[in-house]
């Protein structure tokens, strides 16, 4: 199985332990506490929102409470490397009672976590669905990729991390990664013979589509028809 394949699973699997979800690379563990519903979303089914983050690794440990007017919605935190200094950075995605979901990234500073943040979308009950992390066009830089609603606007939105800050690139209309009360998010990444490329659905679940980002801008290619079977296949380059 390819690796990105397998990381989300890993992600679904964590999920299901709540009170506490969380994910682990090397020797560095990510997780959310102090499950909520506070917020009243629900758009991952059961799954609870969550109010607390931390980061724990070799001799140290940070954590985030949220206020309560903010929760943490997504089925676990997501560590990678971002910045190649051989510290995962948190990717998360955070939502407020009022300006709804934003994609969140907290980098350790010894015990502290230091966030930097996309906009809001803007309204409440408004969520972003993470799809990928990588070196989409092979540049050293590291891009992180979410739907932004994936039941409304159905927009892939790639941003860069770089010099600690998130640097957006480019979006592409019509495509997505979530059904309303799915408490998994569909496709990912992938790398098979040639560049990385992040699998979702088109915007009305008919077609599995790949998305390459070359020289700034996305490129789109149907894999055929979708299928539950089908993507998971396909993230697994068969």
């Amino acid at each position: 199985m390819r690796l990105a394949a397998l990381f989300w699973a890993l992600l679904s699997v964590a999920a299901a332990a709540a009170p506490r979800a969380e994910t682990r690379l090397g020797a560095y563990t990510a997780w959310y506490e102090a499950p909520t519903h506070r917020y009243g979303h629900a758009i991952m089914g059961d799954l609870p929102e969550w109010g607390r983050l931390c980061l724990t690794g070799p001799a140290t440990q940070a954590c985030v409470t949220l206020p309560e007017t903010a929760v943490f919605e997504d089925m676990a935190p997501r560590l990678a490397d971002l910045d190649h200094d051989g510290i995962p950075e948190v990717v998360v995605v955070e939502s407020t009672m009022t300006q709804g979901a934003a994609l969140v990234v907290y980098r350790l500073d010894k015990t502290t976590l230091i966030r930097t943040a996309t906009p809001h979308i803007g309204r409440r009950n408004r969520w972003l669905a993470p799809a990928g992390i990588g070196d989409l066009d092979g540049d050293g830089r590291v891009e992180i990729a979410y739907v932004d609603r994936p039941h409304l606007a159905k927009v892939l939105r790639i941003w860069r991390y770089e010099n600690g800050t998130l640097q957006h690139v480019t979006d592409q209309q019509g495509l997505t990664n979530h059904r309303i009360g799915d408490e998994t998010i569909a496709g990912g990444l992938r790398t098979c013979d040639g560049p990385p490329e992040i699998l979702t659905a088109n915007a009305d679940w008919s077609r599995i589509i790949a998305t390459r980002l070359v020289n700034g801008r996305t490129q789109t290619r149907s894999l055929g028809r979708y299928s539950a079977t089908a993507l998971r296949r396909a993230l697994t380059c068969r």
